[in-house]
């Protein structure tokens, strides 16, 4: 069965085509990762995943969603995540981190505590973006990022990356989606600019492109490189999945081994039809036309519905994210629904 057949990534061989999605925990201090997050993602390498994604990791601290948000702006936080990176591997998964930066949506209360943006009683920062265009009522305006703001970021990613290898991930991805900073340059809705960042499709992807160069700079060769893009804003005159295909075709000769497709994020009060395994068709049409590895991401939530999407090369990994929250063993419980073999941990052994 093709859902629990190997796949091979530059050097790194998944065992499966379950991958955990990266997920906020909105649980770090000043960055930090620390014991939920070794439980959270190493509970789910014990689960079977082949790999497990750590959250939007924020590349600085500007680039926070939320004070929870966890960091790799510091060697301190890159060392707090070796244990973690290392446990996950100890499970026979891969440790993949999400590299991020949230631009205009940064600045903003966990979910829990109403997710609007903050105060400056409340310790908000100063936000940036491509335009200085609030993401809603509101919400901060952001800074307009000017040249030497830009080539700041692309640095930003680049040791973030160098500190992601020190750290033990093995998968990088950027992300490029759901809003955040990079996603906000790609849609015409948000990126209002007249300079070379701005107007034209290839002015408007050439942060993407500079980014994802600056960390092929310090990723090595043999380790592969995802980007997570938001496939369709859901909205009339913004970033569409045509726009995304044309992308795609244009980021593997760069240096990316696998495009994460997801959808929507840049805009609220937006309308989207959901339903289960919503976003396939977009994974799908990448896959085909763009003749590069996807991942499928929505409302993926059976065992069937997981390995049919596979199968019929829709994509090449499902990325599990909410039903992962809710049962950490999805892949192994997977297997035994499928009748696939998923060796359990030896001391896990008799229960499965």
């Amino acid at each position: 069965m093709k859902l629990f057949e190997p796949l091979q990534q530059r050097s790194l061989s998944l065992r499966n085509r379950i991958v955990v999605s990266p997920m906020c925990q909105y649980s770090a201090i000043d960055g930090t990762p620390d014991h939920w997050h070794l439980v959270h993602l190493g509970s789910r390498a014990v689960g079977g995943a082949a790999a497990v994604m750590a959250e939007a990791t924020a590349v600085s601290a500007q680039g926070r969603i939320s004070p929870g948000d966890t960091g790799i702006w510091s060697d301190a936080q890159a060392a707090a995540w070796r244990p973690i990176t290392a446990f996950i591997a100890a499970q026979g998964a891969v440790p993949g981190v999400q590299l991020a930066h949230a631009g205009r949506k940064a600045s903003a209360h966990r979910p829990w505590d109403g997710g609007g943006a903050l105060t400056a009683a409340q310790g908000a920062w100063t936000t940036v973006a491509p335009s200085a265009l609030p993401f809603d009522a509101g919400w901060h305006t952001p800074e307009a990022l000017d040249a030497a703001g830009i080539r700041q970021l692309t640095d930003d990613f680049r040791t973030a990356a160098q500190r992601a290898l020190a750290a033990g991930f093995r998968v990088v991805e950027l992300h490029a989606a759901h809003g955040y900073l990079l996603h906000q340059f790609l849609s015409p809705l948000s990126n209002r600019r007249d300079d070379e960042y701005g107007g034209s499709f290839e002015n408007r992807t050439r942060l993407v492109r500079e980014v994802i160069a600056s960390v092929r700079e310090a990723w090595p060769a043999d380790l592969p490189l995802w980007l997570r893009i938001s496939a369709t804003d859901w909205a009339e005159g913004g970033w569409d999945v045509e726009q995304s295909v044309r992308l795609a075709r244009e980021i593997g000769p760069l240096g990316v081994d696998l495009v994460d497709v997801s959808s929507g994020g840049l805009l609220p009060h937006v309308k989207i039809p959901l339903g289960p395994g919503y976003q396939v068709p977009f994974a799908a049409r990448v896959r085909r036309e763009a003749g590069i590895a996807t991942g499928a991401v929505g409302l993926i939530t059976g065992a069937q519905q997981a390995a049919d999407i596979v199968a019929n090369d829709e994509a090449d990994v499902v990325l599990i994210a909410r039903e992962s929250l809710r049962d950490p063993y999805f892949p192994r419980r997977a297997a035994q629904e499928l009748g696939a073999q998923l060796p359990a941990p030896a001391q896990y052994q008799r229960a499965w």
